[in-house]
């Protein structure tokens, strides 16, 4: 008994437990913990920008080889696309299929524009691909790891990997051992703190309940399970047919693996929570560091597949609810401007629903403010997006470094067969 509480496994699910009773009986007191899920998110995120520098540093200046580089770049790019695009393709035809919108009957004139006057606000800001594509450029590099900012963490990291290359080794090794010893320093803080995981667990699920209550599962309850299931079907289908077809691997077992993982995501609501114990158990999976190292943050922007399943359903749920149903031409362009603004907010807070209310008004007549009508429910299903997120990324690194030659099959096959892994 006591060996299996002292799994962490055990004790988030013990954590997001305790969450939802206290949201439940207790939804006061309940809000009052929200400090704790914040507190621990902080801790995670305070490492993750080193953490990603010095693996990414490490692993191009140990490659040698600055074509590889930019060919695993490209190949990432190209996996990111094809499955984002699948996504917002199957959250458009769920969304018509199973119409959790239609009969709500919402008067347009009876929405509130200045509950999500916010999120209009940062959408104007990330408007443009331009604009993002120049905001990857750190003007400073110390200032980027300082404000979380990990694309131009990994636009540095590569830079100066490949700068490491150009040096030779004799004046390079100094330098790599530094950062080795660097991140083996990381990796003990990070073990550190994921002892607080099922304190953060706890305070986050407990704040959720409790500032929202159940009710409001209820009253959009449809979408949710709509949204949920989409999910679901997406994860088993889509990507276990692509890890069990190309990598010869099933996805239960995968989501098995990194269970640690997703229950920390689902009790935080956040997928860069899990990034470093997900980086670590892919590299002892088989997965070459670099691979690791590039795919990962790079995902966590580009390859976003529940935030693309959210959107495509949330803009057609808008749609159905105020009686403004779309037209196919008008839902193809929805697709189309898709495909870009979800990139376009990557690394915006609440970047989901930012990239909904700068989305809305490109399709015609839906007025933006509509957003609000799943404002109460959103944090709900940032879970459902979060999960969906972090097992993407989990299964384009096994592609990716399966088509790189970077995977060692073998190791793989035990590690995912269920041999005991070290708690991360």
């Amino acid at each position: 008994m006591r060996k299996i509480f002292s799994s962490l496994y055990v004790q988030v699910i013990l954590g997001i437990v305790v969450g939802i009773l206290c949201g439940v009986f207790f939804p006061d007191f309940a809000v009052k913990l929200k400090p704790l899920g914040d507190g621990f998110i902080k801790l995670i995120k305070m490492v993750i920008a080193p953490l990603i520098f010095s693996s990414i540093v490490i692993g191009i200046a140990g490659m040698q080889d600055v074509k590889k580089v930019g060919k695993i770049g490209l190949t990432s790019i190209i996996y990111f696309e094809i499955m984002t695009t699948i996504a917002l393709i199957i959250g458009l035809v769920f969304v018509n299929l199973i119409q959790p919108g239609t009969g709500m009957n919402v008067d347009p004139s009876s929405l509130d524009p200045n509950a999500v006057s916010h999120y209009v606000k940062q959408s104007e800001e990330h408007k443009t691909l331009m604009d993002f594509i120049l905001s990857i450029i750190p003007d400073n590099v110390i200032a980027a790891v300082a404000s979380d900012n990990l694309l131009q963490v990994l636009v540095f990291a590569v830079l100066f990997g490949i700068g490491l290359t150009k040096i030779g080794h004799r004046h390079a090794e100094p330098v790599i051992n530094v950062l080795q010893s660097f991140l083996k320093a990381i990796f003990a803080v990070i073990k550190m703190i994921m002892y607080l995981a099922p304190i953060g667990a706890m305070g986050a699920m407990g704040f959720t309940i409790g500032k929202y209550g159940l009710e409001a599962l209820s009253s959009l309850g449809m979408l949710m399970v709509s949204f949920y299931l989409t999910c679901i079907i997406f994860i088993v289908v889509v990507i276990g047919a692509v890890l069990h077809f190309y990598v010869k691997v099933s996805i239960f077992k995968l989501l098995k693996y990194i269970k640690e993982e997703l229950l920390i995501v689902l009790g935080t609501s956040s997928s860069e929570s899990a990034l470093p114990g997900l980086m670590q158990k892919l590299e002892d999976a088989g997965c070459s560091k670099p691979i690791v190292g590039l795919v990962i943050p790079t995902g966590y922007s580009f390859n976003l597949d529940g935030t693309c399943i959210y959107l495509t359903m949330a803009a057609v749920f808008i749609s159905q609810a105020l009686n403004m149903h779309l037209s196919l031409e008008q839902e193809i362009v929805l697709l189309l401007v898709l495909l870009l603004t979800s990139k376009g907010a990557a690394g915006v807070t609440g970047s989901g629903f930012v990239t909904l209310a700068a989305t809305l008004p490109v399709v015609g007549h839906v007025p933006v403010e509509a957003v609000g009508l799943i404002l109460g429910i959103d944090r709900f299903m940032s879970e459902a997006r979060a999960l969906t997120n972090i097992v993407g990324n989990a299964a384009a690194t096994l592609v990716v470094a399966k088509y790189e030659k970077g995977l060692d099959e073998v190791q793989l096959q035990e590690t995912l067969a269920g041999k005991d892994t070290p708690i991360t």
